[in-house]
């Protein structure tokens, strides 16, 4: 079992008695200040939706799909190459960079 907790000094912050209307209120407070609306203000333009072309996600799934085969081809086929296995993962890349292009 753990030893009990210390407590450490603690106490009331506010005076005893006092509610939260009974506060000090300094004078420049009180006054009601304005802000101006500023003539240099230029608010955000409103962004378009952007919709992506219908190719995009054609030529992701293609470039996806075709590093793959292009890499498993390279381990049916082409067993004297390394030129797939390079060929394929950058398919792969390209791929993937498409990707990020399809909003």
């Amino acid at each position: 079992m753990a030893p009990p907790k210390r407590k450490t000094g603690g106490g009331r912050v506010t005076p005893k008695g006092t509610r939260p209307e009974d506060r000090h209120v300094p004078k420049h407070e009180t006054e009601a200040h304005a802000v101006a609306a500023s003539s240099r203000y230029t608010p955000k333009e409103t962004k378009r939706q952007l919709v992506p072309p219908n190719w995009i996600p054609v030529i992701m799934i293609i470039l996806l799909i075709g590093g793959g085969i292009m890499i498993m081809a390279r381990y049916l086929i082409f067993t004297d190459s390394n030129l797939p296995t390079f060929l394929g993962l950058s398919m792969i890349l390209g791929g993937l960079f498409a990707a990020t292009k399809w909003r």
